[in-house]
Formats: structure tokens, sequence, C-alpha cells
């Protein structure tokens, strides 16, 4: 921020709680100055805090919306009870009152003598004047920020409220951010990182090398046991040598090949071609006669067949055509069904409209004052209801004249699609008869028919058709003797061959498996190599972290009397992890600091951001009996102070109390009662470290 802030300051001088969260009355007069407010657990300390945030921000002490405002008696609510907060403020040097009242809202129904809660209202006054809730939520805005108010008014909402991460941003913002360029001039080990990093930001570059590493890792991790799987596969080439077993192969094939070539010889014997021949040429003449055969009777059959699938396919026709205006007629009484529904539901709304009659009482009260309206404005409005009344119900009529039209129309339409169904049935009657007589002339034409085996020719052609082939089968036998004699010598030539060949393919996949284990293992040396370089990469980027969070902290620590605060820590991997921690005193806030440090650690925060932020702000300090010595602050302090028992008073307190009381005990009981009471110290003297 450029230039000095104006202070802007904002002192309660006065809060005023009537039947809030089980306080029935009670005012806190601050006058502007530091002040402590006593009272026993369960008193309403922390309602005070509750109500002043609640006045300001709809919400409590904790943030909370939806928090019981209301008071309870035995546990139930107790209604028709206005519950109201009052605070007056000094906002540099000028006073201003804010008032918000919370009622339960009681309606009288019509014709009940009886009230029925029906919800909540909240009443807002600026300065005394009533007010919208806009025009109230724009004043409490004019003065600050309702996120900067929490953080100015609760010495613990920092650290215990805001995320970790609002905290940093928050931290970075009040300190100023440091520069890439800053954070490398200021650590000569990082110098690589300019050209290494590019145009990339340091997480994009961390996220890059982390994915990068992940990447490698499942590699190298894959490799050996993909080496370990080509190993074990190996095949075993003792005493194999590739030279003598192509050689031995070849010589076996060209014996296979010799032996190939007599079998062929053997097999194209020409009588057996001629006899084969002769059978093609009779095949060819026995289909001549069976075409001839079929033609002869078969075409009165065939006219008879191509009409009954005529009308066959007609009757198909027909029966869609009645199923398409059985659908039809189906759907257009559903839609009958629905239109009569509609002209109920308007006969319902034309008599619901109809019976409703001008309510005087409802309508001619002022809703704010509750006054009655003047004559000429009564008229009016009884007016404009009849006239509205008149206009709806012609509506509702036109609208069940229009449904009623549309019915009677598809009702008419139904009559007609009923009438050509029965059409339609009546000649699916009459083409299923014609069916009925084509099937009858189609058995008796099928009766007619002669079959082929009755034909002379066809028979002739058949024997000598299976004499020829008697021939070829005799002179069959004798060759397969001769073929399965040479098929004999072949097979063994075949199994060795076989087996050289095993042995070839062996030496094959020996060679290959040795060349992929060379290949993993040099793949195996580059990423080591370049997950040694995102080592380097990486120790770079976290220096670079680590030099930026110095910096930040010193900067940032620079600012704060006491809080210091911690921006990462380092893991036990060696990694950095983005953090927000406040210290005291070298103890976190989160674990093992103490209640009293906690609130000066806060107050201390406090300080720094109301210089940051340019207001001052009442601060709410409950549980401080706990601390002795407050840290110095420009900002007013209301403390919430639990009374020590009556005991642990000092001796001469003690001492004051019985000689007022007369006995120990009934100043201890004196003490104790006074102590279920909210009290006000105003212009309390607060210790200062």
């Amino acid at each position: 921020m450029e230039g000095e802030l104006t202070m802007k300051q904002i002192k309660l001088l006065n809060l005023v709680l009537t039947n809030f969260k089980g306080i029935k009355q009670f005012e806190l007069n601050a006058e502007g100055e530091n002040v402590k407010v006593y009272g026993d657990n369960a008193t309403g300390k922390t309602s005070l805090f509750d109500a002043f945030v609640w006045i300001l921000f709809d919400k409590d002490s904790q943030n909370k919306k939806d928090f019981q405002i209301k008071t309870l008696q035995n546990g139930k609510v107790l209604h028709k009870l206005n519950h109201e907060v009052e605070a007056t403020f000094l906002v540099d040097s000028k006073k201003l009152s804010l008032k918000k009242v919370f009622s339960e809202k009681w309606t009288k129904k019509r014709g009940s003598i009886t009230q029925e809660f029906s919800g909540h209202t909240t009443d807002y006054y600026i300065d005394g004047v009533p007010s919208k809730k806009k025009e109230y939520v724009d004043k409490v805005a004019s003065l600050v920020d309702e996120e900067i108010f929490k953080l100015l008014t609760s010495p613990g909402y920092f650290n215990e409220q805001l995320h970790w991460k609002k905290r940093r941003d928050l931290l970075l913002e009040i300190a100023g951010d440091v520069t890439d360029e800053d954070v490398i001039q200021s650590n000569e080990k990082l110098s690589k990182l300019i050209t290494i990093l590019g145009d990339r930001s340091i997480e994009d570059h961390k996220k890059v090398i982390a994915a990068k590493r992940k990447e490698i890792n499942q590699e190298m991790d894959r490799i050996p046991i993909r080496i370990d799987e080509i190993h074990r596969g190996l095949p075993d080439v003792s005493g194999l040598d590739e030279l003598d077993l192509q050689a031995q192969i070849d010589t076996l094939g060209n014996q296979i090949e010799e032996k190939q070539q007599q079998i062929n010889d053997i097999k194209s014997g020409g009588e057996v071609n001629k006899l084969r021949t002769q059978i093609s040429d009779i095949n060819l003449q026995i289909t001549n006669v069976k075409n001839e055969h079929a033609q002869q009777g078969q075409e009165e059959l065939y006219k008879l067949r191509s009409r009954h699938q005529e009308e066959q396919s007609n009757v198909s026709i027909l029966q869609s055509k009645v199923r398409n205006n059985e659908q039809r007629k189906s759907m257009n009484e559903s839609t009958i069904r629905d239109l009569e529904a509609q002209m109920d539901e308007l006969r319902k709304q034309w008599q619901e409209q109809n019976a409703l009659e001008f309510d005087h009482e409802a309508n001619c009260k002022c809703p704010t004052c509750e006054q009655e309206l003047p004559q000429e404005q009564v008229t009016e409005i009884a007016t404009k209801f009849n006239r509205d009344k008149s206009r709806l119900l012609e509506t509702i009529n036109n609208k069940g004249t229009d449904l009623k039209k549309r019915q009677e129309s598809i009702k008419q339409e139904n009559v007609g699609i009923e009438a050509e169904i029965d059409k339609l049935n009546l000649q699916i009657e009459e083409k299923q008869q014609e069916i009925k007589k084509f099937e009858s002339k189609i058995t008796e034409a099928e009766s007619n028919v002669q079959p082929i085996t009755e034909n002379p020719n066809y028979n002739k052609l058949m024997q000598e058709r299976q004499a020829i082939e008697q021939q070829i089968v005799e002179i069959q036998e004798s060759v397969q003797e001769s073929v399965h004699s040479v098929q004999n010598e072949i097979n063994p030539l075949k199994e060795q061959q076989n087996n050289l060949q095993i042995d070839l393919s062996k030496l094959e996949q020996h060679e290959r498996s040795k060349k992929r284990i060379a290949e993993l293992e040099e793949q195996e040396r580059t990423l080591a190599a370049e997950f040694d370089k995102t080592e380097e990469e990486l120790y770079l980027a976290e220096e670079f972290i680590r030099t930026k969070v110095n910096l930040l902290e010193e900067k940032i620590n620079s600012k704060f009397k006491y809080a210091r605060f911690n921006l990462f820590k380092e893991n036990i991997n060696g990694g950095l992890e983005e953090i927000c921690e406040t210290t005291y005193e070298g103890v976190p806030y989160s674990s093992g600091l103490n209640n009293a440090a906690k609130i000066n650690v806060g107050l201390d925060i406090i300080n720094t951001l109301s210089e940051h932020y340019g207001v001052q702000a009442p601060i709410f300090v409950d549980n401080a009996e706990g601390v002795s010595d407050f840290p110095e602050i420009g900002s007013q302090l209301i403390l919430l102070v639990k009374p020590p028992r009556f005991k642990d008073l000092d001796s001469s307190a003690q001492k004051a109390l019985i000689r007022e009381y007369g006995r120990y005990e009934e100043a201890e009981k004196a003490w104790d009662d006074k102590n279920k009471q909210l009290r006000v110290e105003s212009k309390a003297k607060v210790g200062v470290a």
C-alpha cells in the first residue's frame, strides 16, 4: 500500500441486550474505554460477544449464522418476546447507534379466533430511525469489511477460524511478496534455475519433476522384472551350430521334395481323368432331364402358389390397417379422458373463483399502521376485485368451451374410425375365404405331379454314372497303395526336419533375448541418469522454496512483536511442505501454547492487522482471567473474565469481604452470588507486557 493510511477508530460506547440468548436485560456501558466484564461460566460473557457480532453481521462469535437467539425455559422457547441488541459506537469521534429487533410473527387465519406462529421478522434501526435491511447492511459495510472486522475484534479468529492458506495469503499481503529474481540472486546455488525453469513457475516445475520422477521410477522398477523374465525364458543352446543345422534342414527338404514328386506322378494317371470327364458329361445330361421333368406339370402349380401368396400379403396389409385404426381410436379415447379431466378442473376453478367475496378486513387496512383506508380507495379496490374476478371467470368459461369442442371433434373422428375398422374386417374375411380356395387347388395340383425317379431317361443316366464311378474306385485302390508306401518314406524325413527347425528356432530366440536384455540394460542406465538430473532439479526447486520462505518469514516476522510464523516444514523424505503455523517463543500455537500466550499472540496479530487495514475496533477477549499482562494495543479491549473462587482470592480481599459480611461462610456465599450475574468494571486497568 502506498502512503500512510488514516487510522479509522471504532469504539464501543454502549451495548444493551434484551431477551438475547437467555439474558433478560444487560447493559455494557463501556464509554469507549477498556472494560472488564465479570461472571461465572454460563452467565453470558460469550453471549456479549455473540450479540456484538450479531448486530453487525447476523452471526455469532464463532461465525455461525444459525444459532439460538431466543430465550429458553426448561428447554422450550418462550414465545412472543422481542429479542433486541442495541449498540452505540464512536466512529472517528462521531456517534453511531445500531439496533436490531428479532421478533416472532403471529397471524390469525380467516375464521379463527387464535393466532398461529408463522415465522420471524427482523427490524433494523440506524440512529433510532427504522431502516430497511439493505440500508442497514450497507451502513455496516461502510464501517469495515466483515472478514476484516472479525480479524480485528477476536484474538483467536486469525489462528483458529481462518484457513491456513488464507492466513498465509494475508501475511504475504501485509509483508509483500519476494520475487523469484530476488530469491535466485540471494543464493548462488540457484543460478542454474533460470535456464532450467524457462517460462515455468517453481510450483509448475515441481509438478513436472514429480510426474517425471514417478514415471522414471515405475519404468526402472519394471526393467529388472523384464530382464529376469527373459533370462528365465532363455532356451538351452549348448552344442548347437546354426550353419550345420541349416545345412541338414536343406538336405532333408530336397529329399522330401523328391518323394512328393513321386506321389504326384502316381496320382496323375490318365485313365482316371478320362472316366471323370465321362462323369461330368453324364451329370450335365442328368441336369437337363431334371429341368425338363420339372417344367412338365409345374407351371400351373407355380401360378396357384403366386396367387395364394398375393392374397396372404393383402390380408396382412388389411390387418395392419385395422391395428393402426385401433391404435388411433385408443389414443383418441385417452385424449377424450384427459380433456374431460381438464374440464372438471376448470369447473372446480370456476366454482372456487365464483365463491370468492371481497374481504374488507384483509384489503381495506393499511399493512403498516393497520388504519382503515379512505372510502375512495376502498371503492377502487373493491371495483378492481370484482372486475378481475369477472375476467377470470370469463377466461375459464372460454377455455372450457374450447376443450368441449375439441372433445366432440375427437369423438366424431372415433365414429368414423370404427366404421373403417368394420369395413376392413369384412374385407379380411373375404380374402381369407379366397386363400382357402387357393390352398385346395394347390393340394390338388401337387398330387398330379410325378416324381423324377419315374423318368426312364433319368434312371438310365444314373446307372451309367454309378458304373463309371465304380471303375474309378477300383483304379484308385491300386494307386492308393503306391502313394501310401511313398508317404511312409516322407513322414520320418519331415519329423527329422521339424526337430532340426526347433533347434534352429532356439538359437534365433536366444539371440533375440540377449539383444533385448542389452537394450533394457542401456535403457536402465539412461533412466538412472535422467533420475539423477531430476534429483538435482528437485533439490534446486526445494532450495529455492527454502530460500524464499526464509526471506518471507524474516520479512513477515519483522512486522510482529511476539508472533512468529513458519511457512513451511521439512518432511522426513527431505521434501518441503507449505504450511502457515503461528509460534510464540518456538511453541506452536496449535499445540502446547497456553491460553494467555494465545491471547497475547492474537492481540499482537490484531495490532499489525489494524495498522495494515487502517482500522482499530473493539476487541473481545474471552477467558481473559488467565492473562496478567497484555501487549500494548491501540484498540479498545472488552475483557471477559471468570472471577476466581473465594478461596483463591488474595488474603486482603478475603479479609475485606469477611469484615463486610461477618463470617467466612457468609462472605464466600456473597462472593459466589455476586459472580452468578454479569458485572462490569468500567475503565478497567489493563496490565501491559
